[in-house]
């Protein structure tokens, strides 16, 4: 045999080797290529919609603040044990963390809030929160539901999944700083990135909205209790004002912005609680007041606690009065949601491929705040809202309005979305490892 045999022998074989590498791609792109389109239509079947519709209600009828969420986190735990789904619980007090995949890496998590508001629901219908003074007024109702549908759909193809899909069911997230305490518990331990929705209200139903880099604003509470001294209304000289103080202190806080801050850094501060007195003729010995302040840059709002503390007891103590300052800095203060450049594109893929590439609305940074930056700060994640907007049902009004509605057609869009994203990228991380290991062998 000469050696123009042997050289086609070699080259047969690396033919037949590309060609069993490209098959063994093919399959493995294909086991869930086509899941934006399968796992929407499974969402909308009648029996899974009505599935998410019952839970989502049972939800909304029983609202319950943070870390108190016991029924809440009872009825995840049961539909996920329905489901087959492993999962550990307590984490957090109240939090569920689902496994769905080989329980092996890479691990991707998908998230939902799941605590309600100390609203009175204004709302009548058949559903109507039965607990007095609290309602889910932000939806995190239909984000749990939204998560359980993405975990059925999930459950369906587990054989298929390349790896393990993490359903994390957070406590907390309206200013109790649950997504910290989730971490602190281990609940993302070796994930490689997180995914998180909210419902919004004015993007029309089947749309969404989001955008790459800062798109909500970090934000911090405070409370001071401005201390004068008490006296008849008539003699005010004989006292000293705490009211008066207290005014001075809000008018000079606005200027923190409008004069010192640099225009196209965008920052807020509000005064949202004020109270003091309880006569028309007494001068109180104390005023408190309340409030928020957000930026969208750790400096910025670093730079805006400081000087808010220095206003509040340089102005008190032009007036005669003495403040004292509770930042609440155990919980309240959130980071600015910064979302991923990778996972960005990801998400416009996936959307679009589901919904088409008009459907994805690049919308501005808003300076609400959202406690999935903690997640952010630790691995790459990605935050988006999505549309429940349709003219039949009229205006929907604003979240944590006692008058805040769900559109139940939203339920679908958002479990097929929370599946396919993280599916997807499974299978984008196993092709990337496949491509690396591919690319390490010497060639003959």
């Amino acid at each position: 045999m000469g050696f123009s045999w042997w050289l086609s022998m070699i080259i047969i074989c690396h033919l037949l080797a590309a060609t069993l590498i490209s098959s063994d791609t093919s399959l493995s792109s294909n086991k869930l290529s086509p899941t934006s389109s399968e796992f929407l239509n499974f969402a909308k079947k009648r029996e899974v919609f009505d599935w998410m519709v019952g839970i989502r209600r049972k939800l909304h009828e029983n609202p319950e603040l943070l870390y108190e969420e016991f029924q809440t986190s009872e009825l995840i735990r049961r539909e996920l044990d329905t489901l087959g789904v492993s999962y550990k619980y307590p984490i957090a007090v109240t939090g569920v963390v689902g496994y769905i995949g080989t329980g092996r890496p890479p691990f991707v998590a998908i998230r939902a809030d799941i605590d309600a508001l100390p609203i009175q629901e204004m709302v009548e219908w058949e559903h109507k929160s039965k607990v007095p003074g609290k309602m889910h007024a932000c939806g995190h109702d239909a984000h749990v539901t939204m998560l359980l549908g993405a975990a059925k759909i999930l459950k369906q193809r587990e054989k298929d999944i390349q790896g393990t899909v993490v359903l994390v069911f957070q406590p907390a997230e309206e200013g109790g700083a649950g997504a910290k305490k989730m971490l602190a518990a281990g609940a993302l331990e070796n994930v490689a990135a997180i995914f998180g929705l909210h419902v919004m209200p004015n993007i029309p139903i089947g749309e969404v909205g989001s955008r790459s880099g800062p798109f909500m604003a970090g934000s911090g509470f405070f409370e001071a209790v401005i201390s004068g001294r008490g006296g008849h209304a008539a003699l005010p000289q004989h006292s000293i004002d705490p009211i008066l103080a207290a005014s001075n202190v809000i008018v000079s806080l606005q200027h923190l912005v409008s004069r010192e801050a640099d225009p196209l850094d965008s920052r807020v501060v509000t005064i949202a609680k004020f109270q003091g007195g309880g006569a028309f003729n007494v001068i109180p010995d104390s005023v408190t007041i309340g409030g928020t302040f957000r930026s969208f840059s750790k400096e910025s709002f670093v730079q805006l606690r400081q000087r808010i503390e220095q206003v509040i007891t340089g102005q008190a103590a032009v007036q005669r009065c003495n403040a004292t300052i509770n930042f609440f800095e155990e919980n309240a203060f959130y980071p600015a949601t910064v979302n991923d450049g990778k996972l960005h594109e990801h998400f416009r893929q996936v959307v679009g491929d589901m919904l088409g590439e008009e459907k994805v609305n690049e919308v501005k940074p808003m300076m609400g705040s959202e406690d999935f930056s903690f997640y952010q700060e630790v691995i790459p994640g990605y935050f988006f809202f999505i549309g429940m907007a349709d003219a039949s049902l009229g205006q929907l009004e604003s979240l944590h309005s006692p008058n805040f509605r769900v559109n139940e057609d939203v339920l679908p869009y958002g479990a097929a979305l929370h599946a396919s994203l993280a599916s997807s990228y499974l299978l984008q991380l196993q092709q990337n490892v496949k491509v690396a290991e591919g690319m390490g062998h010497d060639e003959l």
